[in-house]
């Protein structure tokens, strides 16, 4: 095989692993997701709101969420939790549905996390 050739051979094999990475890749919905963590007397959760929810909370803000529970009265929102990926990396990703009930022992606040935060999968809804 000549010089030229095995460059060739190269390259396209590269390419073809590109574009069967890019193609395989699973694809996510393209809103970002915050995480607050719910205090209650009981127990707390984090649940994760994307920027078009949280686009509908006044102030976009932890405050603005425990204004707006409060107002409704209940609202449904997704629960996440820590889970290993299929690398075995930690992620944060969205558990299950759950609703929250407003009470006077509620707290919302801002959850940070050094883990990569998944996206709202919107098959699963």
């Amino acid at each position: 095989m000549s010089y030229i050739s095995r460059k060739v051979l190269l390259g396209l094999g590269l390419a073809g692993l590109i574009i069967t990475s890019v193609v395989s890749a699973p694809a996510f919905a393209a809103d970002k997701v915050s995480l607050f963590k719910v205090i209650t007397t009981k127990d707390d959760i984090v649940i994760g709101l994307t920027d078009a929810e949280l686009a509908q909370v006044e102030g976009q803000n932890a405050g603005g969420l425990a204004k707006m529970l409060v107002a409704k009265g209940s609202m449904s929102v997704w629960q996440y939790a820590v889970h290993k990926s299929a690398s075995g990396d930690l992620e944060q990703a969205p558990l299950r549905k759950v609703g929250l009930i407003a009470s006077e022992s509620l707290r919302v606040e801002p959850y940070a996390t050094p883990l990569k935060v998944l996206p709202i999968d919107d098959s699963k809804k």
